[in-house]
């Protein structure tokens, strides 16, 4: 009797200490593949859910998520209101689920499309913007070119489209000074 309790004892010692160790592998585990995760992959696995995005220059933006690229987001903010985002630019995220998307997994085109892409459609189709720049400062302008590291802007009145007579001042803007660039509905 006394030799039964004696293995039921060791037993479940043995059972215990198979417990705590699968769970410490499963700590580790989910700490290395956590540890290789970055900012995009986080975004990417909230794509049509509802954030607020703070930004350099105390600029908040809040609407559902759209599309994400390597270096910028896109935020829809309700009505016609779009607004694409710097993602060196954000500060803070709020409203992200617990999912993740797999590190390497966008496509070829989602993992190519950088920010002076998603600005080049811009400037293609001439809309009016309101481009608010890390330091906080904010130009009403129309995008003219996109260059490697930059964007040119055409300074002019709120919400107007740029006519010659219109334009206050071309200024180039590196694109590490863009926080985001937002389409002025007219």
């Amino acid at each position: 009797m006394r030799w039964d309790d004696l293995f039921t004892d060791l037993e479940a010692q043995a059972e215990a200490l198979d417990v705590a160790a699968r769970a410490a592998e499963v700590g580790e585990r989910t700490r290395v593949e956590v540890s290789g995760l970055g900012v995009i992959d986080r975004l990417r696995a909230a794509v049509g859910t509802s954030v607020r995005v703070r930004l350099a220059g105390g600029l908040s933006v809040g609407g559902t998520l759209e599309r994400v690229g390597p270096d910028w987001l896109l935020i829809a903010e309700g009505g016609a209101r779009e607004c694409v985002l710097a993602v060196a630019a954000v500060r803070s995220v709020s409203g992200l689920g617990r999912l993740s998307a797999v590190p390497g997994s966008e496509g070829v085109v989602e993992s190519r499309l950088a920010l002076r892409s998603a600005l080049r459609g811009i400037a293609r189709d001439r809309s009016a913007v309101r481009v608010h720049l890390i330091d906080g400062d904010v130009l009403d302008a129309t995008l003219d070119r996109v260059g490697a590291d930059f964007v040119e802007v055409a300074r002019h009145a709120p919400g107007e489209p740029r006519r010659h007579g219109e334009v206050r001042e071309v200024m180039l803007v590196p694109l590490r000074a863009l926080a985001a660039v937002r389409r002025v509905a007219t």
